[in-house]
């Protein structure tokens, strides 16, 4: 079965809102995992508009499963990695003035910085993954930086999902295959929800994790946690 992490930034960003602590971000995490949830997923900015990283401290004693820790690796966010020890890090390249992950990494282009940073984390012991477009290159060139997995970004596939669902799974099928061939874990996530979410769990081989945040907790404020989660669940049956 594919594991499910649930991305808690959301919460974080209703808390940060007022001030205080409501909702409580540490027992969101606490209830995601007791809900059935196979991983908690935190991607701290910095800025820290919504996790901040003393959630991240607080966060990852009480992770029982897996913790998945998302960020561009800047020393701040390196340093924190190491720190923490997360049982898997994912290197996003986002710039300081976007609202959310917007792109992939050029794995070739930038080849020798994540061969130098994925290193760091894999002689700590933490599993690495990286945050690139459906693209048959990058994902060979990905395989080149040593990582362990990729995390396909799948803003594009939800987008024309109601249009042509076998048209907008075309290029993820080829990344996968591309994956597979070269020994790559993969991981997906952006945008994935109840509609689209077991369409691509069923097409996509070799797929181990996905990481949902924005449609999951804003289902939840309809259908509860942990209804939705369960929903979830379903769906990676």
């Amino acid at each position: 079965m594919t594991k499910l992490s649930v991305n808690i930034n959301k919460i974080a960003t209703i808390r940060n809102a007022r001030g205080g602590n409501m909702p409580d971000v540490l027992k969101a995490a606490i209830d995601c995992e007791l809900f059935g949830a196979q991983g908690i997923t935190v991607h701290p900015r910095p800025d820290e508009r919504h996790i901040r990283y003393s959630d991240v401290y607080e966060i990852r004693p009480m992770i029982h499963t897996e913790f998945n820790i998302e960020g561009n690796p800047e020393p701040k966010f390196i340093d924190l990695v190491l720190d923490v020890k997360p049982h898997q890090v994912t290197l996003v390249p986002d710039a300081h003035d976007v609202l959310t992950s917007n792109s992939g990494w050029d794995t070739k282009r930038h080849k020798d910085f994540l061969r130098d940073v994925i290193g760091t984390f894999k002689n700590a012991g933490i599993r690495t993954s990286v945050f690139i477009d459906p693209d048959v290159e990058m994902v060979k060139h990905a395989a080149e930086t040593g990582t362990d997995r990729i995390e396909l970004y799948t803003e594009a596939y939800a987008a024309h999902y109601f249009v042509d669902r076998i048209k907008a799974i075309a290029p993820y099928l080829e990344a996968a295959k591309a994956a597979n061939a070269a020994g790559l874990g993969i991981n997906a996530g952006h945008d994935l929800d109840l509609n689209n979410l077991w369409y691509l769990n069923r097409m996509i081989p070799g797929l181990l994790e996905v990481s949902i945040g924005h449609a999951l907790i804003s289902e939840a404020l309809y259908m509860g946690l942990e209804k939705t989660i369960g929903l979830y669940l379903q769906q990676l049956r």
